[in-house]
C-alpha cells in the first residue's frame, strides 16, 4: 500500500534528525552542540475514509488529514438522520407551550449558608 494521499497526491519527504546536546545561552549555559544528524522521512498523516465521489458512488480512501480538514473530500452520510413522522411533529410542536414551569431546584448547602449569613447581617445593622 503505497503513503500517498489520493486527493492531493502528498506523499512521504526526507528530512534531518538533528541531535543537540547542552544547555541554551539564554538559560545559563555555554550553548547547545550538535551532536549529529541523521535522515529520517517525513510521513503523510492518512487515513481510511469512506467519501461519496462527484458520480454519487461511495467508495473507500486513503486521504490525507488536512484534505479531509479542508473539505476537499464528503465523508459517506452512513444513515439519514432521524425525522418525526408528520402527525407526531405538529403534536410535539404544540405540547411545549402548555408544559407546566419547572420546580425550582434545590438550595445548595453554600448558597443557604451565604444567604443566612446575609440575613444575620441585615438584622444585626438594624439594631
Amino acid at each position: 500500500m503505497a503513503q500517498v494521499c489520493e486527493v492531493c497526491g502528498k506523499k512521504p519527504n526526507m528530512g534531518n534528525t538533528v541531535t543537540t546536546r547542552g544547555r541554551a545561552k539564554y538559560l545559563g549555559g555555554v550553548g547547545t552542540k550538535v551532536t549529529g544528524i541523521s535522515r529520517r522521512k517525513f510521513r503523510p498523516n492518512l487515513q481510511n475514509v469512506h467519501v461519496t465521489t462527484s458520480n454519487g458512488t461511495n467508495k473507500s480512501m486513503r486521504v490525507c488529514t488536512q484534505c479531509i480538514r479542508s473539505g476537499a473530500v464528503t465523508k459517506t452520510i452512513r444513515s439519514a438522520p432521524f425525522k418525526l413522522p408528520p402527525s407526531e411533529a405538529t403534536a410535539h410542536k404544540a405540547e411545549p407551550a402548555a408544559a407546566a414551569p419547572a420546580p425550582p431546584k434545590p438550595e445548595s448547602v453554600k448558597s443557604r449558608k451565604r444567604r443566612k449569613a446575609k440575613e444575620e447581617k441585615a438584622a444585626r445593622e438594624k439594631k
